[in-house]
């Protein structure tokens, strides 16, 4: 097991748990602002002891951390990764999300709202179709995208896979997820790995909450992290990566920065 991983399962078991349903129902953030933290699993312990008295954990059969597996779709010209990588205001994604624990699956259209908030849509769909877009999925993305040749044309471009465990603050509405195991793999078979940092996303209806101020305090800052994006950047020595060069170089070793 690595440090990371060790620290995710070792530091929040005194946290009280929550059911999913109070999650689902108190903060189920689909509109939200994220930050995104890269965190050494001795700081990470240190976390989970100062948020401790204001979170909760997801906790489902006595289960505190779950498998998970994305697939990112992309156009065949990389219209979602490149609106990500220069900026541009219409950025999007699509993957379907697979909870590997129970065999279910969702497919997922994230866009960015007029804020800089996260806008995300999402409806059940076949596990066993996770690596397509059928005729259902199509449709339920081009009502939320305008794309130029239609969702059918979108491919699979990179999965992910990690273990995540999930904190909640229902006083506040407030979420955070806490990621370890981190692993990227394209559509050709290769992949990187990040097993010695967690990866913590804080999602916030507005502004930032306790568990950023603690990160802060720690001496964390956010970082610029997309799992496509940063994936698809390490791998993929052709396409632009300036976005992400800092954390690249820092966390992947990656050495070059593209334009």
């Amino acid at each position: 097991m690595t440090d990371a991983l060790t620290a995710l399962r070792e530091a929040l078991p005194n946290l009280a748990p929550t059911s999913l349903e109070a999650v689902l129902a108190d903060a189920n953030l689909q509109t939200r602002t994220d930050r995104k933290y890269l965190v050494q699993p001795e700081v990470f312990t240190a976390f989970a002891v100062g948020i401790r008295d204001g979170y909760r954990v997801l906790d489902i059969a006595g289960l505190r951390s779950f498998r998970y597996e994305s697939v990112y779709f992309d156009t065949p010209e990389l219209a979602s990764y490149l609106g990500a990588a220069r900026g541009r205001r219409h950025k999007f994604k699509v993957r379907t999300r697979t909870y590997l624990d129970s065999r279910q699956s969702v497919l997922e259209v994230k866009t960015a709202g007029g804020r800089g908030e996260t806008l995300k849509e999402r409806m059940p769909y076949p596990v066993d179709r996770r690596f397509r877009i059928d005729a259902a999925g199509a449709a339920f993305i081009e009502d939320l995208l305008d794309l130029a040749d239609g969702a059918r044309t979108l491919e699979p471009i990179l999965t992910t896979t990690y273990v995540r465990t999930t904190l909640v603050d229902l006083e506040h509405g407030a979420r955070m997820t806490c990621d370890a195991d981190l692993a990227l793999t394209d559509r050709g078979g290769g992949t990187v790995a990040m097993r010695d940092h967690v990866l913590v996303e804080t999602k916030v209806a507005s502004t930032a909450g306790s568990a950023d101020r603690l990160l802060w305090k720690l001496g964390v800052r956010p970082s610029a992290i997309s799992k496509y994006c940063v994936g698809l950047a390490a791998l993929n020595p052709s396409v632009p990566s300036n976005r992400w060069h800092r954390t690249l170089k820092r966390y992947f070793g990656a050495e070059d920065s593209r334009e």
